[in-house]
């Protein structure tokens, strides 16, 4: 695994495990987040800050939830897209052989337009500065 492979999965990780443990440190949780409602052998959990609706059992006095079917569907393909990118941006990076260095002829090339907006820049500072102040009285604009 390249250097900059595992530095792009540390990006990704950090973040994760920041935002896995906050959770841990939040206040009490909310106690009206969530509406039960029963719907036969099962119950139906709401979360009213999200939306998203889980199917609920109840399993040796444990309550089980588990996703609804068109939101695990919507899931899977979330998880599938991302997959796909991770894939792609792994192809990227393999395909650099590892070098993310701009090549000679760039650095020539920006250097040169810098080099193009410096000589410019500093020309209009020196005409402005050899400019005769304008001794004539302004009218006034209140």
């Amino acid at each position: 695994m390249t250097k900059e492979m595992r530095i792009g999965i540390a990006a990704l990780l950090l973040p994760a495990a920041v935002l896995l443990t906050a959770p841990a440190f939040a206040a009490e949780p909310d106690a009206t987040r969530f509406q039960l409602e029963r719907s036969g052998d099962h119950f139906v959990r709401l979360d009213r800050q999200t939306g998203a609706m889980s199917i609920c059992q109840d399993q040796n006095g444990n309550l089980v939830c588990r996703m609804a079917a068109d939101e695990r569907a919507a899931y899977d393909d979330e998880l599938d897209r991302l997959s796909d990118r991770v894939t792609k941006l792994e192809k990227t990076v393999a395909s650099n052989n590892g070098s993310s260095l701009p090549s000679d002829a760039d650095v020539d090339r920006t250097l040169g337009i810098m080099q193009k907006f410096m000589r410019g820049f500093m020309g209009m500072a020196k005409e402005f500065q050899n400019e005769q102040p304008d001794t004539k009285p302004q009218p006034q604009k209140t």
